[in-house]
């Protein structure tokens, strides 16, 4: 019954993908009444691969290799395998999607995107774009799993893959922009479980060819599946946050393929009866313009954080901050010697889930700006290792952060784009020494090299795969536009 279920979807999108692909070439309707949701709909169904400029093709595949690397890293972690148990034992389905470093193994494909989305949060490791998401890890789950489970006829390409990836992550900057409210650090939600959601449903939509009319709908059942609290953050219930939004967006796309409807104008700004406006107090929705000859992806003008340690992305401030005045100190007193020092003056912007005087697990270390800072101080380093039991409950360590005072100066604002982190060393001799850092590398404003993405990746996918299959890995995500069918990179996981 499972089986012939299975063949039925794929009857149903094939035909989907395939109609809708020739309609779009042949069939020219009139416009209905435009809405801000209408707009969104339009972009998903009529956005072309030639819309794909250089820059957003280089930029996107540098983003779908640095989260397969963050997701077969966090294949290894506890948090992974409690939801991979999860699904394999309280779910029975056919399988044909792959999971995150395990080959051989195969789920339904939503269960795929979920477990294969949990891994990519599990560790913090992801990138995260302004205003302020996750955005890869959302999308590229279901993606994956979405281009396993199509009939060999109506496989995508990877240029179509590219052209859905991208989709995904357009509709959910737009929607950031609607509100002032998103451009900070989050304090009510976290933002992947709500914009990561849409994304999902926008990307699988567009790999699946639905119609204008089905895109809308997938929106608007999307957005009754979306939201996870910030509460949640720090510890292992926030990857979750990312496996549910791929997940679930892939479900209302499935969903809307199938024929449910849902309110038509979930983006727009209806006075008295919220749509997508319900997760923001201020909401100024504007139309996504129909794409012609021409469309600027977001992607092209605001490019995305790397990150180079497990760990939120304000982490990555204080401890570049931590490691300029410790070679300072260093200079001063030949060596590193936390006996001279009389107080940490940490200089942050104000987020309590991210201002962790003395965290106990490694969920709450890695959003945690005084552990972060002094682990750099004391390791000169913060890595993968450095939020293990025994490197968290160190006491040199405990002495550090006993030494720590915050501070929130009024112009460190909480804004991934604004803020920055200063760590100043007060001395029992009474000198003072400060190292200040306003952009650290992997920033958008001080990108990754190539080189230095690579190295990430490799050292990431070399915990799971041998060195010649972290170089195809690498290899078909170079060449992905290329590809005549997708669903061999997800086969590769």
């Amino acid at each position: 019954m499972v089986y012939l279920t299975l063949q039925k979807s794929q009857k149903i999108l094939a035909s989907s993908r395939q109609v809708h692909k020739t309609a779009a070439h042949v069939v020219a309707r009139s416009a209905p009444e435009e809405t801000v949701t209408s707009s969104f709909a339009s972009f998903i169904h009529a956005v072309r691969p030639e819309h794909l400029t250089k820059t957003v093709l280089y930029r996107s595949k540098r983003m779908i290799l640095d989260s397969i690397g963050v997701g077969l890293m966090g294949s290894t972690t506890p948090v992974f395998d409690i939801a991979l148990q999860y699904c394999r034992e309280l779910y029975s389905s056919v399988a044909v999607s792959s999971v995150y470093g395990r080959p051989g193994m195969k789920l339904s494909p939503t269960l795929a995107a979920f477990t294969n989305g949990v891994a990519t949060h599990s560790m913090d490791f992801d990138d995260t774009w302004h205003p302020a998401t996750h955005p890869s890890g959302a999308v590229l789950p279901a993606l994956l799993a979405a281009s396993q489970m199509l009939p060999p006829s109506t496989k995508p390409n990877g240029l179509d893959f590219l052209l859905a990836f991208n989709v995904g992550l357009e509709v959910q900057g737009r929607l950031m922009h609607f509100s002032t409210e998103a451009h900070n650090i989050p304090k009510r939600f976290h933002p992947p479980s709500v914009v990561g959601t849409m994304g999902s449903a926008a990307a699988t939509a567009k790999l699946l060819s639905l119609s204008m009319t089905q895109c809308a709908h997938a929106l608007g059942i999307a957005a009754s599946l979306a939201g996870a609290p910030m509460a949640n953050a720090a510890t292992q219930a926030k990857p979750l946050h990312i496996g549910n939004a791929t997940r679930l967006g892939f479900e209302a796309a499935l969903l809307a393929a199938r024929g449910m409807e849902a309110n038509p104008v979930i983006l727009d700004d209806i006075p008295g009866c919220s749509g997508f406006s319900a997760f923001y107090s201020v909401y100024h929705p504007k139309p996504l313009t129909t794409p012609g000859d021409h469309h600027e992806f977001l992607l092209e003008k605001q490019d995305i954080a790397f990150k180079r340690f497990p760990a939120h992305l304000g982490m990555h401030w204080v401890v570049d901050a931590a490691l300029s005045v410790r070679n300072l100190f260093i200079n001063y007193a030949g060596s590193f010697s936390p006996s001279l020092i009389r107080t940490i003056v940490l200089k942050i912007p104000v987020s309590k889930y991210i201002n962790r005087p003395f965290p106990s697990s490694e969920h709450q270390a890695r959003h945690s700006f005084q552990f972060n800072a002094c682990t750099a101080l004391l390791d000169g380093e913060v890595g993968l290792s450095s939020f293990t039991e025994s490197s968290i409950h160190r006491q040199e360590l405990r002495e550090l952060l006993d030494k720590v005072v915050v501070e929130h100066p009024e112009d460190n604002v909480a804004n991934f784009d604004k803020m920055y982190g200063e760590v100043a060393l007060l001395l029992h001799s009474g000198d003072v020494l400060t190292g200040k850092c306003d952009t650290f590398y992997g920033h958008w404003r001080k990108p990754l090299s190539r080189e230095s993405l690579l190295k990430k990746f490799r050292s990431n996918a070399s915990h799971v795969f041998p060195e010649e299959k972290v170089e195809t890995i690498i290899t078909m995500v170079d060449n992905l536009e290329n590809m005549s069918d997708s669903s061999q990179l997800a086969c590769s996981l």
